[in-house]
Parts: C-alpha cells; sequence; structure tokens
C-alpha cells in the first residue's frame, strides 16, 4: 500500500499530475477540496483502516507538514512516497494565472509557499523520493531521486 504525498507551491501541477497518474487507485486526499484539517484527518484516518492508498495533494512545503501523514502511514503498513513538484517560480505563477474563481490563488501566496518549500528527504521517513517536472511540451516528466532546481 502506498502512501503519496505531494511537495510543490500552487501551480506547479500536483492536481493534473494525480488526475493522469493516482485517480484511479488513490484517493485524494486534499484541504482544497476538504476545507479543515479536522475533515481530512477523518479521511486520512479512514483510508488507513481500510488500507486504502492515497494521495496528499497539498503543498506541503516544509518537513512538519509531512510528518502528519508519514508517521501515521507508516505504522499502517503503507509506504510513503514523496514527489517533488520543480517549478520555477515564473512556471508556478503563469500556471496559477491561467486558473479561473477560487481556482486561483492571490500570487503572494505563491510567493511564500515558493520560498517555504524544503526539498523532501529519504531521512524524513519516505521510501522513495521522485521529482515531477513538466516538459515543455506539457508533458510530466518523472525522474527516481532529486533532480537539480531549474531556474
Amino acid at each position: 500500500m502506498e502512501a503519496v504525498i505531494f511537495i510543490g507551491a500552487q501551480g506547479s501541477g500536483k492536481t493534473t499530475f494525480y488526475r493522469e497518474h493516482f485517480f484511479n487507485t488513490h484517493v485524494r486526499i486534499s484541504l482544497d477540496m476538504l476545507r479543515t484539517r479536522h475533515r481530512e484527518q477523518i479521511l486520512l484516518a479512514a483510508c488507513l483502516a481500510a488500507k486504502q492508498p492515497f494521495a496528499v495533494d497539498n503543498t506541503n512545503p516544509v518537513p512538519s507538514d509531512r510528518t502528519r501523514y508519514i508517521g501515521p502511514a507508516r505504522r499502517a503498513g503503507f509506504r510513503p512516497v514523496a514527489y517533488l513538484f520543480r517549478a520555477s517560480l515564473r512556471e508556478a505563477m503563469q500556471r496559477n494565472n491561467q486558473r479561473s474563481g477560487k481556482q486561483r490563488i492571490p500570487p503572494a501566496a505563491v510567493a511564500r509557499t515558493f520560498l517555504k518549500l524544503q526539498v523532501p528527504t529519504l531521512d524524513e521517513g519516505f521510501d522513495a523520493v521522485y521529482t515531477v517536472t513538466i516538459s515543455s511540451g506539457g508533458r510530466f516528466v518523472v525522474t527516481e531521486g532529486l533532480t537539480p532546481e531549474r531556474a
């Protein structure tokens, strides 16, 4: 069983990647959808109890954000896996600007998340770390391990 934890600024492609790669196999846990940590914890607990693979589709910029999922997942027999979404601030802002309504995040919030972002490590409790980028053709490229940050 896999516990997938996304890490990346708003506009880095996390939700689109979920739809393309995990929609049919993993429950999506997202504060954008659930709105409160209480509801998030209820859904997380249900996934753990049911042994249902899940993907946490939040920004999770710092290790303390990720710990809330790694520990419980590991204790329940899940394999925690990190997906780091590499995008420049400019790329994230451009994608965010293509959103409409409540989906568009204030630019200052995107910048704050981008500045807080800390690269995940295996020492946090992950069994694997993958890097996700978006090619010039708009396709997701997944690399095992960490790749250098792009400008």
